[in-house]
């Protein structure tokens, strides 16, 4: 007789060539399609042995305690503060994610994003759309060469961002909860500093509570009218009503955003301004890196099932 599959609940739609793979190897309950989520989750109460979910879905305690045979919680994506991990580990539940397969991609978001604010780009884009090149030129940007780029966060993605920012003739210095020894840049001990030295500030941190509003009027203050916020990490870790005041009142000059505070919302203000350049969280969002990340996620899961290591558990 042939082995039966491991049952798994899906949270979410996932990248179509990885939830393909995924129902082709597991009996998969898709629950966003559920009519009736809590009619599906009781019924599956004793069968499911693992959740997989894409970051940003999430997956909050109520949803592990209505499953009490989930033994694996797989995320595809870095980021799992949408995920209640300690509430998992509470339960002796595994937590998986992808990292390293989206730093390259994410990092070179941010080099695209300050690009395109500090050169332009999208705005010159509509200027020649709209025909505004036969009237005159197009406002002068600023050139990335001899800025000084501060860093939240100088994990493998913050370090990425580093290496193709000194590519472009940039000063780098970071911030982190930890000075790292082996980092060949300034470290500044208090966030605001950074902001202060910066011209450019770029958000790499890792979201969650720790770091929510990190980025606060304070900060944005200290950035000053000449400076850029960039952020590809989480919008949690930037307080956006602050944001908006800043940047509609010149005390910030311009930002590239990739992520918002409560996605996929985006506020009207924040829309409706010149000096941003924004983007639907889509860092990793290639071909490539999505298989890559698709095959790491189901890596996690088909090792937990073999009973061997996990590739990339959540520390």
């Amino acid at each position: 007789m042939a082995a039966t599959k491991p049952e798994i609940l899906l949270v979410g739609p996932l990248y179509p060539p990885t939830q393909a793979r995924l129902e082709a190897l597991f009996e998969v309950y898709r629950l966003w399609e559920a009519s009736d989520r809590e009619a599906l989750l009781r019924r599956l109460a004793e069968q499911v042995r693992a959740i997989a979910v894409y970051a940003l879905h999430g997956c909050p305690a109520a949803l592990i305690d209505a499953l009490p045979r989930v033994e694996i919680i797989a995320c595809l994506g870095i980021g799992v503060d949408a995920i209640a991990v300690a509430h998992a580990r509470s339960r002796g539940i595994h937590v998986t994610n992808t990292p390293d397969v989206v730093t390259e991609d994410t990092a070179d978001t941010a080099l695209a994003l300050m690009l395109a604010v500090e050169r332009r780009i999208v705005e010159g884009d509509r200027f020649v759309r709209q025909g505004r090149w036969l009237a005159g030129e197009l406002r002068f940007g600023r050139a990335l060469r001899g800025r000084r780029v501060g860093i939240i966060g100088l994990g493998r993605i913050g370090q990425a961002i580093a290496e193709r920012c000194a590519a472009f003739g940039t000063t780098i210095a970071y911030h982190g909860p930890r000075e790292k020894p082996e980092a060949p840049y300034p470290y500044f001990v208090e966030l605001v500093d950074l902001a202060r030295w910066s011209d450019i500030l770029v958000v790499a941190a890792t979201g969650g509570e720790r770091t929510r509003h990190l980025v606060d009027r304070g900060v944005l203050e200290a950035l000053g009218p000449d400076g850029t916020l960039i952020n590809i990490a989480r919008g949690s870790i930037v307080d956006e009503t602050a944001l908006v005041a800043a940047l509609q009142s010149g005390a910030v000059g311009a930002a590239g955003l990739d992520v918002f505070e409560h996605e996929p919302h985006v506020p009207a203000a924040l829309s409706a301004l010149e000096n941003v350049v924004l983007m639907p969280h889509t860092g990793s969002a290639t071909h490539q890196t999505r298989a890559a990340m698709g095959d790491l996620f189901i890596d996690n899961l088909l090792a937990h099932f073999a009973g061997r290591p996990l590739p990339t558990p959540v520390g």
